[in-house]
């Protein structure tokens, strides 16, 4: 993928401004790039840029060395970050059908309500007690 300097929200840095906002060398950059702590976009010219994100990353891996950690462990910390925020990201996808299916049974309840105020017995039959639970819990998180 090829990258442009000027995108709004999404600045890039060149090699040696990365360096120089991070206090360490091009060829630092250039080490950590090629072990794969850090990922630089080409673009069409075939220079390489760094996201700010990659910044705060060069600090993280500056930090770790400050406590005596090798490289080859700030790798596998990164990979188990890595890790983490893919459970993390399914997490948030089973939750959001979760919620998806809690949404479409209130608006059937909301339906039935607006319909004929007397459907108690049917709508209770309508709330699945996952349901129900999901509700008193996002009720708990927002009182």
């Amino acid at each position: 993928m090829t990258v442009g300097r000027g995108y709004i929200g999404n600045e890039t840095l060149k090699i040696g401004e990365l360096a120089e906002m991070a206090n360490v060398t091009k060829r630092t950059v250039d080490y950590y790039t090629n072990m794969g702590l850090l990922k630089a976009e080409r673009s069409a010219s075939n220079y390489r840029y760094y996201s700010v994100r990659e910044l705060e990353r060069l600090h993280r891996i500056e930090e770790y060395k400050r406590k005596n950690l090798s490289l080859e462990d700030i790798k596998e910390l990164f990979n188990q970050d890595k890790e983490v925020s893919s459970v993390i990201e399914e997490t948030e996808l089973q939750l959001k059908s979760k919620l998806d299916g809690l949404n479409e049974e209130l608006r059937e309840v909301i339906r039935l309500i607006e319909k004929d105020e007397k459907n108690e017995l049917l709508l209770k039959k309508q709330i699945s007690h996952e349901s129900i639970a999901l509700i008193q819990s996002l009720l708990v998180l927002l009182v």
